[in-house]
């Protein structure tokens, strides 16, 4: 019995001189913490220990988080720094004090690893509600689930996150607090991953209200990008658009007067058809969408343009949308002598 008490001594002696601790101070009034970072992880990048807090005044331990991955650095004094909040993507420290819920009291975000996008620092965030620290789950995945820790603007009392998923799509969330509990206002995301084609969603809550607007542009400048045909419609000025992508592809589009695009084709590579036919004869381009069928027209007469446009099929009727002659730029017989993907000759 007297060896395993000397064992157990020599064993919590042990696990006590393999760690190093940090006391954390300055983020409360009310509270301290103690950072443990296990023995060899000092030097590393992500430091495997726990950060425990403690009321001041009492010295009880409220909370333990254990972690695998902790990131922070120590102030010349050996103290570790705390409240620091660089967003995006800067320097976040373990311990955060903030009012987040715009209550007028400080609540308390605790770092619990590398959770959030791209393998950012993650947070536990607990609410001082009824003067004690509550575990918030809706902040906490406010907290985990994006990029980094959210900001917060006392004016407006809203919250911002941001989180994307490489280099081509992007989300901008607004939220504001009801009931201790974060809800959506506004939510923009930018997809850029149909170059030339970029895409604008906005979201908006009116109260229970959802609102979700789409905007499409196309930047023609863009690198791999080869215009073929271009002029505008006589009655809406909208302008058509026949391009090649990477010496590839035909695309069409329909733009309106405010840059905004109407419609596309293909609108996706993998649709069952996705084809241009051309006829070399009557210097027509032929394509079909769902229950409509286009052909873009360029008609010369002694080899000057006197009609231009697009005659549209729905359902057996037929609609001339004819173009401006001053207009135009390019030419259909262009593709004449051009092998695309899903270009069909006749």
């Amino acid at each position: 019995m007297k060896n395993n008490f000397t064992l157990l001594f020599i064993l919590i002696s042990f696990s006590i001189y393999c760690q190093n601790k940090y006391e954390i101070k300055g983020f409360s009034n009310k509270y301290k913490g103690l950072l443990t970072i296990e023995k060899g992880y000092e030097n590393k990048i992500f430091k495997k220990g726990c950060i425990a807090i403690f009321e001041s005044k009492t010295n009880t331990k409220i909370i333990e988080i254990q972690s695998d991955e902790l990131t922070f650095e120590l102030e010349a004094t050996k103290h570790v720094k705390t409240n620091i909040l660089e967003l995006p993507y800067g320097e976040q420290s373990i311990l955060i004090s903030k009012d987040f819920n715009f209550d007028g009291i400080k609540d308390l975000a605790i770092m619990n690893g590398q959770f959030s996008c791209y393998h950012g620092p993650s947070f536990n965030v607990y609410l001082e509600i009824n003067n004690k620290l509550t575990f918030s789950p809706e902040f906490t995945r406010l907290a985990q689930e994006y990029c980094g820790m959210f900001q917060t603007n006392s004016k407006t009392k809203t919250i911002h996150t941001i989180t994307k998923s490489g280099c081509c799509w992007h989300q901008y969330s607004t939220f504001k607090v009801v009931n201790d509990v974060p809800t959506p206002t506004l939510i923009i995301e930018e997809n850029a991953a149909f170059a030339p084609f970029f895409s604008t969603t906005t979201t908006q809550w009116n109260g229970n209200k959802k609102n979700t607007k789409i905007i499409k542009t196309l930047n023609l400048k863009y690198d791999g990008v080869s215009e073929i045909l271009s002029f505008k419609l006589i009655r809406s000025q909208k302008q058509v658009v026949l391009f090649i992508i990477d010496n590839q592809v035909l695309n069409y589009a329909l733009i309106k007067p405010n840059g905004v695009v109407e419609f596309s084709f293909p609108l996706e590579m993998m649709q069952e058809n996705y084809n241009f036919n051309l006829n070399k004869t009557d210097n027509t381009l032929t394509f079909k969408n769902r229950n409509a069928t286009y052909q873009i027209y360029q008609k010369s007469k002694e080899n000057k343009v006197n009609s231009i446009g697009i005659l549209v099929t729905v359902n057996g009727k037929n609609y001339d949308l004819k173009g401006n002659l001053n207009s135009i730029k390019g030419s259909l017989k262009t593709l004449k002598d051009t092998e695309l993907n899903n270009l069909i000759s006749e």
